[in-house]
């Protein structure tokens, strides 16, 4: 069978190809009548349009960029598909670009896949959507972009993003195993040239300071954001005089190495050790137990960070557009309890 053309929609909706492509490009001229109409018979025939072809035929793009550096292949995919979802709705291409976000060649680079690719914008994922200066040489070059960072409060440095409360969730986190009876908490970093792993520990720190509990940097650990850098960060601390009780894993990958860590050295968890992560991915369900965690809608983030993209794209609503931010929530499983009391 062959597929259905722009002409077998307009012929079914009782429409013209014009009015066709104007409701596949999202255009506010179209009455929402007919606009249904359309989209009835886009549903109907299995429509899918083809955005090369659509590049071609117009001065305007109809693909867009995902720019990710990530150690974490969750965090990724989810992205991915948020982002995906989007343009599938729009009927968007999507190139995807994996780089290193250490590279000083990265700005030349990414403004030749844009050139190259004939790409409409970008969705820059952390780290490289919070390099202030890489934004603003791709903002310089006419590059429109949207970016996904972790903040505590919307950056207002004039360019879009959608921002994700980090801070706020670990210091849920870190008030919930204080709460539980923890005083010696430990902490495993991310990676620092992300920001999230900064707004972390800045919650970690800050919930540890309103409890009245002193920090002790021997039980904070520099790492990434992997399974291994969890499981070496966890024999570190559980090595210590005097050990932790619980530990914060700035992911759940971390805090899944942690874990196999404990098991390994024959501990009890949650009562030997508390345990727990950041993010809900399937890496904290899969874990036995179950880790205690903030669930990050990364995949919905990822679908706003898309929209706002193509809102940018379009020039619409011609007035300026407030940036979005999330707040992961605090989903509490079976890794924590309260520490089991010391023999006498």
């Amino acid at each position: 069978m062959r597929r259905p053309t722009i002409k077998d929609v307009a012929e079914r909706a009782q429409v013209s190809l014009k009015t066709v492509s104007r409701v596949i490009n999202d255009e506010p001229s179209v009455q929402a009548r007919t606009r249904e109409r359309v989209q009835e018979a886009i549903a109907g025939l299995g429509y899918q349009p083809d955005p090369s072809a659509r590049s071609l035929r117009s001065a305007q793009s109809y693909a867009i960029g995902l720019i990710y550096d990530n150690p974490n292949p969750y965090y990724v995919i989810a992205m991915q598909n948020g982002v995906l979802a989007v343009c599938r709705e729009t009927g968007y291409g999507l190139q995807i670009h994996p780089c290193d976000s250490s590279s000083p060649k990265l700005a030349s680079e990414i403004i030749r896949l844009v050139q190259h690719a004939r790409l409409a914008g970008l969705v820059l994922a952390p780290p490289m959507s919070e390099r202030q200066e890489l934004v603003s040489e791709l903002i310089a070059n006419g590059i429109r972009l949207v970016r996904v960072v972790s903040a505590a409060a919307d950056p207002q440095d004039g360019s879009a993003c959608i921002y994700v409360d980090d801070r706020d969730a670990a210091y849920e986190i870190t008030e919930h195993l204080i709460q539980l009876g923890h005083s010696r908490i430990g902490f495993l970093w991310g990676g620092k040239s992300h920001g999230s792993s900064w707004e972390r520990h800045k919650g970690y720190k800050e919930a540890l300071h309103d409890y009245g509990i002193a920090l002790d940097e021997a039980l904070v650990v520099e790492g990434d954001y992997s399974f291994d850098d969890g499981f070496r960060g966890a024999r570190r601390l559980l090595a210590l005089p005097d050990r932790p009780t619980a530990i914060f894993g700035s992911n759940d990958e971390i805090a899944a190495g942690v874990l196999a860590a404990a098991k390994s050295s024959g501990m009890n968890v949650p009562y030997d050790l508390s345990i727990a992560g950041f993010e809900d991915s399937p890496f904290s369900k899969q874990s036995w137990p179950a880790l205690t965690t903030a669930k990050q809608a990364t995949e919905e983030i990822a679908q706003h960070a898309a929209r706002r993209l193509l809102q940018e794209i379009q020039d619409r609503p011609r007035k300026a557009l407030s940036n979005e931010g999330f707040s992961p929530q605090l989903i509490v499983r079976g890794s924590t309890a309260p520490p089991r009391p010391k023999a006498r």
